[in-house]
This record gives structure tokens, sequence and C-alpha cells, in this order.
């Protein structure tokens, strides 16, 4: 199976050693912002100059300079580049030196080319549950990591926890900011809790409701529904859960952030990791606080329960159900389709078009071997090859291509790969 995950400085690297195009090098002494002081080079004067320094450590990580000249005392050598560096070289920093036929930028730009040869054959794999059907919308917007869906799945079955499911309002502790109202016209299950809040509110105000002792310590997530006629951002609201009454403060043993709804006036699916769960064996308050962003709102909020993510049970969607509207990167579902899934958690299965590298710490999202043969191609067809011997340059050409296309051919055949872009 192909092997993806080294760094673009590893990926380099192996392909300066295809080529024979470099060395590692180490500074022995401290040098200056234009010089870089090593023994490792066994040269005569100026035989460096017009090769490329790539420097692997230190403050100058990364930065790729000109050597400009070279001179050797006492069997050291004196490297001085150009443009400077924002800091001096000091002694054990390290770099890479690159024959003056094959530039460490080019390498850069042989690398990405590569993978965007195998964009659309390859993709780094995606998974998501982010989506949540309710029985009725058949459009679903598809998360932006994705380039393509291959499957999509509706949860069958999971373990779970009613905690509250929004039918009654909370009148275990009250606000006079909240003005609260069960909704029989707008939500996602049965009915909401619609929380008109007046321009008076204050960061931190909330309301409380008691429910049925609820033993939590053996699930992972809280998930449930949100609306707001104004957009909330991330922690805008808390839930507050507790085995006496929410106080609103520390002593509460699960205070969690509700993430950003999608957009005003839109119902967005949350999913939220609990923080404590071993200690929530007997949970019998739950409140809603305004946190921050403060200010008048009506927000509802709709079937809130827990769920133990290692028991969620999944059941494909048939393919024929589905379908992509590329133009708008939504998912839709036929009438069939919203018939199936009813109400369900959706699980997204796919991939995304692999990165291009542009910094050395970026990590390949594809095949190593392709990336590396490929680019190591492209080098030496950029290159002319020694005057002498131009029929070995081409038996190298041939050879690394022979290399990148067996890698290509070991790609994964992508099944039912449907494009998002």
């Amino acid at each position: 199976m192909p092997i993806a995950g080294r760094t673009r400085e590893q990926i380099r690297t192996s392909i300066g050693y295809n080529l024979g195009a470099f060395i590692s090098v180490e500074a022995d002494a401290s040098g200056s912002t234009s010089t870089f002081l090593t023994d490792d080079i066994f040269s005569t004067a100026d035989d460096q100059n017009g090769k490329r320094i790539v420097f692997t450590s230190g403050s100058n990580d990364g930065e790729i300079r000109r050597v400009t000249d070279s001179s050797i005392s006492s069997n050291r050598t004196t490297l001085t580049f150009y443009p400077v560096v924002g800091t001096s070289t000091a002694d054990t920093h390290t770099a890479e030196l690159w024959h003056s036929d094959y530039n460490p930028e080019a390498i850069h730009d042989f690398i990405n080319q590569a993978i965007l040869e195998a964009t659309g054959r390859v993709f780094d794999p995606e998974e998501s549950i982010a989506l949540h059907a309710d029985g009725k919308t058949a459009r679903f917007d598809v998360p932006s990591a994705f380039s393509m869906l291959s499957n999509v799945y509706y949860r069958s079955g999971e373990a779970s926890r009613r905690v509250h499911l929004c039918e009654r309002v909370f009148d275990e502790t009250t606000d006079s900011d909240f003005t609260q109202v069960v909704d029989d016209e707008d939500y996602k299950r049965n009915s909401s809790l619609r929380l008109t809040i007046g321009g008076s509110v204050s960061a931190g105000d909330f309301v409380t409701d008691s429910v049925d002792s609820v033993d939590l310590s053996g699930m992972t997530h809280l998930e449930g529904w949100v609306k707001a006629t104004s957009t909330l951002a991330a922690a805008d609201f808390v839930i507050r859960l507790d085995n006496a009454t929410v106080q609103g403060d520390s002593s509460d043993l699960e205070v969690l952030s509700v993430p950003a709804t999608t957009a005003a006036d839109t119902w967005t699916f949350f999913r939220i990791a609990l923080a404590n769960p071993e200690s929530d064996t007997a949970i019998i308050s739950i409140g809603l606080e305004y946190n921050a962003n403060h200010g008048a709102n009506t927000v509802w909020f709709d079937e809130i329960r827990a769920t133990r993510t290692d028991d969620n049970r999944w059941r494909p969607l048939a393919k024929h159900l589905w379908s992509i509207d590329i133009s708008a990167r939504d998912l839709i579902f036929t009438t069939g389709g919203v018939a199936t899934v009813g109400y369900a958690l959706l699980k997204l299965v796919g991939g995304d078009n692999p990165a291009l590298l542009t910094t050395d710490a970026g990590t390949n999202e594809i095949d190593d071997e392709f990336v590396i043969a490929r680019a190591t191609e492209l080098a030496l067809m950029a290159t002319k090859g020694e005057p002498t011997n131009p029929q070995f340059h081409l038996q190298k050409v041939s050879y690394f291509k022979q290399i990148a296309q067996e890698a290509l051919r070991k790609f994964p055949i992508m099944v039912n790969a449907r494009r998002l872009s």
C-alpha cells in the first residue's frame, strides 16, 4: 500500500540523493549573516560558487541563498552567500549545498507539479459526522474539507440518554431578560424551546430546568440543535449540567460551549464532547447561558441528548438515493433518500485534494514514492546532463519515469467518487 507522510524537506533530500545534486554540511564555527563556515567540504577556492545553500536548522531554517564566493583556510571552507539572512549562522547549524544545475526552489515546484498530476486520481481521506438529517431536508452543505464524496451513511442506532427535549420551558431558574415559549411551528423534532432575549441581558445570564436524574458517565458527547435570529459565534451560548441545581459557576460539572451557528435563522446541529463524563452519574439540572457577545436575540434549542460514539451503528445510503450539486457544493437526497434516512446523524466519507507543499515542515498526503520519482524525473528533464555521456542521462530519466508510473498504478481505484469541485 502506498506510504505517505514525509515532509517537503525529507522529499527534497531524497530527490537530491537521486540526482546526486547536494551534500549535507554542518557549521563548525560561527559565521555571519552572509557566511557559513564548515569543515565538510573538500575542494579548492571558488569551487562552490554559483551553488545554492538551503538552511535546515536554526533561525534561518528553510531559507535558500546563492553562494557567491568560497574560500578555504586551514581546511575550513567559508561560503559567502547572497542575499543576507536574518540571523548570523552559528556552530552546529546545518544546511544543504546544492549543485548549480539544480535550484532547490525548482525542486519544490517539481514536487508540487507531481502532487497536481495525482490530484483527481487520489485523495487525502476525509470523514465527517457534522451533518444531521431531520426527515424533511433534502439538501445539505458539504463541509469544506471535502473535494469528493464516495459514501453517505446514516446512524441506524446508538447508545443515548435523553437530557432535555426542549418541549417545555425552563422554570427551575429564570431570568427576566429571557422570554420562553415552546415553539410548535419551528423545530427539528416535535417542538422546540424559543428564547426571546432582551437587549439588557448580561453576559452570564442563564435559565435552568430540572430533569429526571440521568447517568451520563458512559456517554461521550452532547448533541442537539440551535438556531438564532442573529448568528451565534462559538461559545456565545454554553450548556451547563450538574448533579444539583446549575449555579452558573465553576461548581457545575459540565460547561459546554455551543458551536457557532452556520447562518442567521438556520438550524445548526451541534455535537460537543463531554468534559467530565466520569462525574456525570446523576445529572438533574441543565442550564442555558448567554456567555458572550450578549445582546437582543431570539434563540431556539431542540432535542438535547447525550450519546456514546463507539456505539454508533451505521447503514450506507444506497447510491441512487443521493447526488452532488457541484456548483453549490451540496449533498442532495432524493425523496426516497429523505424517507430512508429519516431523523438521523449522517456520516460522510470521501476525500480532499492533496495539499501542495509550501513549507519544509509541510507533510505529503499522497504516495511519497510517486512524488519523489516524478519530481526527480522532472528535474532531470530540466537539465542537459553531462555532455560527454548524454545516453546515461536519458537512461536516468527513463528509470525514474518508470518508477513514477509504477507508483501511480498502485494508487487505489476510486469507486463511486463524486467530485465537489
